[in-house]
């Protein structure tokens, strides 16, 4: 990216390339490494990039990045409940820190990570809906390597960026929701079919087939579409 050009084409180039990739994402983790190769990208000095989130267990977890120490730096603030990218996440602002060794606001982080070769560190939250989905951050080697300047630019490609993680997650979220009802579907299928087996056989109404295999079902410890898979495939074979 040319770093010459004026702030507001630079977020139009940034826009523009995320909204193309949108269109071909397949998981939140292709998304989530798109985002970090393209904030490294934006800011110049930027060493290394990565993106928190929660996992599916509720914790905080780096889910992409650019860089092993990235994860390594993350991890401190994780294990010590402190540092600028959860701090940026939970008050919801851009934390800048000018020199990791000298900072104070974290004492614990700081120390834990004033021995590493990062030396400034930038962090925004990804907020979409009014909801706090992560923060975005990036390292640099150099004291003061970045400025309100960056802080700017990251707050606005933190907004972008959490839109596209929000989409993804929406659309994996939809993807399992029809997953789920078309398995929903298929088991009432079976029933269905199941109770006009029972019915045929027994010479009995729909009510009292269902209350057979339900009867059945609970006998064995089994679910009623369990039972009724089980009937369908042994008059299969005995049909045969």
């Amino acid at each position: 990216m040319n770093h010459d050009l004026p702030l507001a084409d630079e977020l139009a180039a940034v826009s523009a390339r995320m909204s193309g990739l949108l269109l071909s994402r397949e998981t939140v983790a292709t998304a989530l490494h798109l985002v970090t190769s393209l904030a490294g990208e934006a800011l110049p000095g930027t060493v290394g990039a990565g993106v928190s989130l929660l996992d599916e267990h509720g914790r905080r977890t780096t889910a992409a990045a650019t860089d092993p120490l990235v994860e390594h730096l993350d991890g401190l603030q994780y294990e010590l409940g402190e540092g600028p990218c959860l701090t940026a996440w939970e008050e919801r602002h851009v934390v800048r820190v000018d020199d990791i060794a000298e900072d104070d606001r974290w004492p614990r982080w700081s120390a834990a990570a004033g021995d590493s070769v990062m030396r400034s560190a930038l962090s925004a939250p990804l907020v979409a809906g009014g909801d706090a989905l992560g923060a975005i951050k990036v390292y640099g080697r150099e004291p003061g390597t970045f400025g309100e300047r960056d802080e700017y630019l990251l707050t606005m490609f933190a907004a972008q960026s959490a839109i596209l993680v929000a989409n993804v997650r929406t659309f994996e979220n939809a993807t399992k929701l029809s997953e789920a009802l078309a398995d929903a579907l298929r088991g009432r299928d079976m029933i269905s079919i199941a109770k006009g087996i029972v019915m045929a056989r027994e010479h009995v109404d729909e009510g009292t087939a269902f209350a057979l295999l339900a009867r059945n079902a609970r006998e064995e410890n089994r679910k009623v579409r369990d039972q009724a898979g089980s009937l369908l495939r042994s008059t299969v074979r005995r049909d045969r």
